[in-house]
């Protein structure tokens, strides 16, 4: 015997209950309600701007900083860039590399005619980061154009082989000797100083390092407590993410604090930073 289910089509002569009538019932009230709530206070939550951080460069004075403002040793060109030289080694590492190049690189979008940057190796190869990435050179050390900047970011050998490799320390030599400014993040300190471009001067390096930058170049002061150093025409980071430090610095120094806060706030990155969150140190000799 087989069961089956059936479906009745009936409409059911169930009324609701009282409870839900009178819920049925105040529907119109409550609607008329929230309509006046909203219409009693309006959100505009578009026109709300008072979260977001200006990147207008002339919006306020700057604030106050931690260094003496000395006047760049050199007049910065305005009929041309200023060419900053960026050193390719196999290892460098991405952070010291990149964070300089970005920044000095966007002085573009505040002042023209802003600063050119371009990379140097060996050979003219492209050349391996220690994270992996493949990154090309625009020059040989041997034809490379003259550069008024030139960063030495830090790799994997910078503290032992890189300082046997006699192309590279007599191009960073040569190169340094010519430029205005020479800046060296992290371990990058070791090859200014192979180079003999620290002898004389006070300079900083990775901290965990001090004792051996001491050791390899007596004729630096070495300064273990700022995050970047400025004597002379060297400028020294501790390195990682210091190295936006002594970057934003570069570009304040010989630009004007206006034109680093430009360049910050289309980074997202607040210039000048306060007192006490940055310490430098900055001989005026």
């Amino acid at each position: 015997m087989s069961s089956r289910i059936r479906i009745h089509d009936r409409p059911s002569n169930r009324r609701p209950s009282g409870r839900l009538r009178r819920f049925i019932t105040m529907l119109p009230v409550l609607a008329l309600v929230w309509v006046l709530a909203a219409c009693a206070s309006p959100a505009k939550v578009e026109d709300d701007t008072s979260a977001i951080p200006s990147t207008d460069a002339t919006s306020s004075e700057p604030a106050a900083v931690a260094w003496p403002r000395l006047s760049p040793a050199f007049s910065v060109p305005t009929d041309r860039p200023l060419r900053a030289a960026f050193v390719l080694v196999d290892g460098v590492y991405n952070t010291e590399l990149v964070a300089p190049l970005d920044l000095l690189d966007h002085v573009r979008y505040q002042q023209k005619p802003g600063i050119e940057v371009f990379t140097v190796s060996a050979d003219g190869e492209p050349v391996t980061t220690a994270e992996g990435l493949r990154i090309g050179a625009d020059h040989r050390f041997e034809d490379a154009p003259p550069a008024d900047i030139l960063v030495v970011a830090s790799a994997e050998h910078s503290r032992d082989s890189d300082l046997e490799n006699e192309a590279l320390i007599a191009y960073v030599r040569d190169a340094g000797e010519q430029a205005q400014i020479v800046l060296s993040l992290c371990w990058g300190s070791f090859v200014l100083g192979e180079a003999g471009l620290l002898d004389g001067g006070a300079a900083t390096t990775f901290p965990r390092d001090f004792d051996a930058f001491a050791t390899r170049f007596p004729a630096v002061d070495v300064r273990q407590g700022p995050t970047f150093v400025h004597d002379g025409k060297a400028i020294t980071s501790q390195g990682g993410v210091r190295s936006f430090d002594a970057a934003m610095y570069l570009i304040d120094h010989l630009y004007g604090p206006d034109i680093a806060r430009g360049v910050g706030g289309g980074l997202l990155i607040d210039w000048p930073y306060p007192a006490h969150a940055l310490a430098p140190e900055v001989i005026a000799r």
